[in-house]
């Protein structure tokens, strides 16, 4: 037993009221950039509908997450080494651009620098991409409050995976009684499928919390990590050539603050904390052969924080005091372990996702008020959930591989939370029978609704804290990209960065790369000599670094060595091998000291 931690976070469906707050502090904190144009590291899909890329739950398409061999082992469902090496320099199973949406900005220098004249000047869309004028057609809420239309529901890949006189159900009730807002943001799995899949060895899981992470320096853009995120929450930068994702925030968590979607969620609606888990069964659990059993199989790695044995373990492996005690006050044990109305989204993907959501229960009330009846009394709700028409189906698609009993057993609790305490509330006696009826006693009832109704901000956010006195000076939290020269400096316009006419992608990755390789490294790591990369190599000249620095060939292989990486012409990194020009300088002598063979 190898007992590590683990950062998390629930999502309430019920309390969800699709305003996007969420996805605007986000992308305002760390996908403002150029060329993240069209990232959104946490969007709000109206359900049912197609997501955000379209269609990103079509696994046959896309070929995201795990699948089991003939022997019953793991494997990448898009392949493994042999398929991924002869698909290193081109993956086409992955979205295209138009999956997303083609980023755009206005010609706003066109309101102000246009010539007098009798009609108003206007501001026309631009494409980021190319420059030209466009016409918008999709963006990443271009569905938004359509869930269950016509238009949307016949490109829901869940919707096509139920039968027929399902489909037949959901045209007819869907469009009038049902529509739920569904966040997501990178789940930050326990057997993350795109960490496998990144043949730079980019992409690693933090052990002390957890968080997934691209590491900037190792990525060299090969995308297969895009396709191997079966929620397509790995994005793609065309201006830096990197792979972007979901942070969980971690400057913000490592100081014991939620993070920046959390913290401005209006609903309430997300907690986050952590869980102690066993290492060394995740790739036994994720192997389940049966899918609606890796549900159970997921619940089994949360390791019980009261069990002095699991303390034990995490002492041994080094957990603090703090961190233990989080796991033991952490909201996300509870509602997924102990009171278990908490599900993970989508576990046929068998990556144990770290993100999990209590299915929502107000389309049944909403029903029973609409149609006259008393929609909190204990004997309609119960009624109503086992008489539910699709959408239990529905919600068994997302979130239990299609078991529905499961998922009828979560509405179940939430209908007795809220027929129990209305009678507290009205002053009457407490039915015990109705705790009793869904496996629960009053006190477990009262302990869930003061979690899910009325928890206070350290409640529902609970994460050890490292340096709690820094923690208001990540309030207003930059982007790590942004250094000078990086990423995020450039092409900024009075309207903010990519404003006005954008230059073309081609000819600002041209530009980029002349400037990665005459410039110093701009996150100002200055130890990089003996190191070469061929995918920045401008082709002139002999990238020094290219091959082990020899001792034995004289004082001026040694000082390349030390020097300032590929394509430089000398240690003292004046440049690479060619002059301002751009023309090629004279080659070095074919002999002599410090010359290769």
């Amino acid at each position: 037993m190898r007992i590590m931690a683990q950062t998390a976070m629930v999502m309430a469906l019920d309390k969800c009221i699709g305003c996007h707050t969420c996805s605007v502090t986000c992308k305002q904190a760390w996908t403002n950039r150029a060329g993240t144009e069209y990232v959104w590291f946490n969007n709000v899909e109206t359900r049912p509908g197609q997501g955000y890329p379209r269609r990103y739950e079509d696994q046959e398409r896309w070929k995201g997450g795990w699948e089991l061999n003939s022997r019953g082992k793991l494997k990448l469902k898009a392949g493994g080494r042999l398929a991924k090496l002869f698909g290193i320099f081109a993956s086409p199973v992955q979205p295209e651009l138009n999956d997303y949406y083609e980023p755009w900005t206005y010609d706003y220098e066109n309101l102000i620098n246009a010539p007098a004249g009798k009609d108003f000047p206007v501001a026309r869309p631009k494409s980021l991409i190319t420059g030209e004028n466009m016409n918008i057609r999709w963006s990443a809420n271009w569905d938004d409050d359509l869930g269950g239309s016509e238009r949307t529901n016949r490109q829901d890949p869940v919707l096509q995976k139920l039968r027929s006189e399902a489909e037949e159900k959901v045209k007819a009730d869907f469009d009038n009684t049902f529509m739920f807002y569904l966040p997501r943001i990178c789940e930050h799995c326990l057997n993350p499928s795109c960490m496998a899949s990144c043949p730079s060895g980019a992409i690693y899981k933090r052990e002390e919390d957890g968080i997934v992470l691209v590491d900037q320096d190792r990525c060299r853009g090969w995308r297969q990590c895009v396709t191997g995120c079966p929620y397509k929450k790995m994005y793609f930068n065309h201006r830096s050539g990197k792979a972007e994702k979901c942070t969980f925030c971690y400057p913000r968590i490592e100081v014991g603050i939620p993070t920046v979607c959390a913290e401005t969620c209006v609903g309430r609606l997300r907690y986050i904390g952590i869980f102690l888990y066993d290492a060394d069964k995740v790739t036994e659990a994720a192997s389940t052969p049966n899918v609606q059993d890796l549900y159970e199989a997921q619940l089994d790695l949360m390791m019980d924080p009261n069990d002095p044995e699991v303390v034990a373990g995490a002492r041994a492996e080094g957990i603090p005091e703090d961190w233990i005690d989080a796991a033991r006050r952490s909201p996300v044990y509870a509602m997924a372990k102990t009171f278990r109305v908490a599900l993970p989204l989508h576990p046929e993907y068998r990556t144990m996702p770290m993100v999990w959501y209590v299915p929502p229960l107000s389309p049944i009330v909403d029903v029973l008020n609409e149609q006259g009846h008393d929609g909190e009394s204990a004997d309609n709700l119960f009624g109503a959930i086992e008489a539910l028409r699709i959408p239990v189906e529905y919600l068994a698609e997302l979130f239990t591989a299609g078991d529905t009993d499961l998922v009828t057993g979560v509405l179940r609790k939430l209908a007795a939370m809220r027929a129990y305490m209305r009678d507290i509330t009205l002053g009457d006696a407490p039915d015990e029978r109705i705790a009793a009826d869904v496996g629960m006693t009053g006190e477990q009832i009262v302990a869930m609704y003061r979690l899910m109704a009325v928890a206070k901000y350290e409640e529902r956010y609970v994460i050890p804290t490292a340096h709690l006195e820094d923690a208001h000076n990540l309030e207003e939290i930059g982007c790590s990209l942004d250094v000078e020269g990086g990423p995020g400096m450039g092409q900024t316009g009075v309207f903010g960065e990519a404003s006005g006419r954008p230059t073309p992608v081609a000819v600002e990755n041209f530009d980029a790369l002349q400037a990665r390789q005459r410039g110093e490294d701009p996150t100002g790591n200055g130890n990089l000599g003996g190191r070469v990369n061929l995918l920045n190599w401008d082709g002139r000249g002999t990238p020094r670094g290219l091959f082990p620095a020899n001792n034995n060939r004289g004082a001026a292989d040694a000082d390349a060595a030390e020097g300032k990486g590929a394509g430089y012409d000398s240690a003292e990194g004046d440049g690479p091998a060619s002059d301002s020009g751009g023309r090629n300088r004279p080659e070095p002598p074919s002999s002599g000291p410090g010359v290769r063979p």
